[in-house]
């Protein structure tokens, strides 16, 4: 070969080089810029979220003097915790504050800055302690939603009066308290252990987080060990045939399903014809159950089948059965990947809402669920109620719903990958 033939295919490899170079350099571009486009959106979405939903966590209350009149919570003498008009007992405390108001019409609006929690709140004080009647207290009382959203800033006071949800008068009252010190904004504990209710400032979650809690007890109890007895039975013992194949084809099938058809079939099944109790945490939780088997299944037979073919003839040769094969030697080392399949399909069981609505869990429920047969709803369910509500303070509250929603997925699945970590450890 000549020297020119040499220079030649040294130019050619080295453009070709080049190129390979170049094209690895873009492809590095496009993908660090793909990631800090996920990472950007992600942090604005977080950001939102908190922006949004941080004001939910606290409350704003008004601190009142407020005086147990016999005439009105004992009329007969006797306390009458069911008939009593506690409401008033709190409006006349705060009517004491502002005695210039006279007319029908100003009282109604003034009557309009506490919250009706106010007169549930002084039954259960007297419930508890039935010797403040007759007695003057100070007590903080929560106040409306219109006044919580003002003093948080969530409603622009300087809009004109006919595009506020608060009037004139309600602004010098609220300015007025202000002044006073008799406004105060805590820790909304409401948030935590209320159900949901009409007025956003007494919705709270905790109905909620106990559904979606009671709904995967039952589905983390049916879908692991069946998933787990199916995966061990396709890998190890099940014949290699046409229906084997078929099998496995329909469970890859189910696991790509919508999950709303998963709803309708809980509907038809679970609730028309074995008669469970709708928008009970155990219709949910059979439902859960049906749309995450077929991903733990899926998870757990790539587990199964990773354990090295080295283990099961090892074992094997000194004697063993091939139950005692699967149960002392694979499924051990499978057990940490078997537990991610199952952490995917509870995270995307405590995520789900449509199958959910199909089987009535989108109903108002106050009460939190007592047992696996209560009516109950769920964290996505609730986030869905509150986002479609027309008032301005359940927005923030969809924020926060949402925020206790993540925090949720991420303590259970911190909890089974600690789980998992263990097991590992210990193999």
């Amino acid at each position: 070969m000549t020297r020119t033939g040499v220079t030649s295919t040294r130019e050619r490899v080295e453009a070709g080089l080049a190129r390979r170079n170049r094209r690895e350099k873009l492809f590095r571009l496009f993908g660090l810029s793909a990631t800090t486009v996920g990472i950007v959106f992600l942090l604005t979405f977080f950001w939102t979220l908190v922006a949004e939903g941080r004001s939910a966590f606290v409350q704003t209350f008004i601190e009142l003097d407020v005086e147990f009149s016999a005439s009105i919570v004992a009329p007969g003498g006797e306390l009458d915790l069911q008939y009593a008009d506690f409401d008033a007992v709190a409006r006349n405390a705060l009517r004491a504050r502002f005695p210039e108001v006279s007319g029908r019409a100003e009282r109604r609006e003034l009557n309009q800055l506490i919250s009706v929690g106010a007169g549930f709140q002084i039954r259960d004080l007297l419930e508890e302690d039935p010797d403040l009647v007759g007695t003057a207290q100070t007590i903080r009382v929560p106040a409306s939603a219109n006044v919580d959203m003002i003093i948080k800033g969530n409603i622009d006071r300087t809009l004109p009066e006919n595009q506020r949800a608060v009037s004139d008068r309600q602004l010098a009252w609220i300015d007025a308290l202000a002044a006073d010190g008799v406004l105060e904004t805590q820790f909304n504990k409401a948030l935590f252990t209320n159900g949901d209710s009409r007025e956003p400032e007494l919705a709270g979650v905790r109905g909620a987080l106990v559904g979606s809690f009671l709904m995967l007890v039952i589905t983390i109890a049916l879908s692991f060990p069946i998933g787990a007895a199916a995966a061990v039975y396709l890998e190890e013992f099940a014949p290699r045939n046409r229906w084997a194949d078929l099998i496995e084809v329909n469970i890859n099938n189910l696991a790509a399903v919508p999950s709303i058809i998963f709803g309708l079939l809980g509907l038809a099944v679970f609730i028309n014809w074995m008669a469970i109790p709708r928008s009970s945490p155990l219709a949910g939780g059979l439902v859960l159950s049906l749309m995450t088997l077929p991903v733990v299944i899926i998870a757990s037979r790539a587990a199964i089948k990773a354990v090295p073919p080295s283990i099961r003839e090892a074992a094997l040769g000194i004697g063993a059965s091939r139950m005692q094969v699967v149960i002392h030697h694979v499924l051990p080392l499978a057990m940490p990947g078997m537990l991610t399949g199952a952490i995917i399909g509870m995270s995307r069981a405590l995520g789900e809402s449509a199958p959910l609505l199909m089987i009535g869990m989108v109903a108002f429920i106050v009460d939190v669920p007592a047992g696996f047969s209560d009516p109950a709803t769920a964290l996505p369910v609730q986030v869905y109620l509150w986002a479609d509500s027309p008032e301005r303070a359940f927005a923030e509250r969809t924020s926060a719903a949402i925020i206790v929603l993540l925090a949720f997925l991420a303590l259970m699945n911190l909890s089974a990958v600690i789980l998992r970590r263990r097991m590992e450890r210990r193999l």
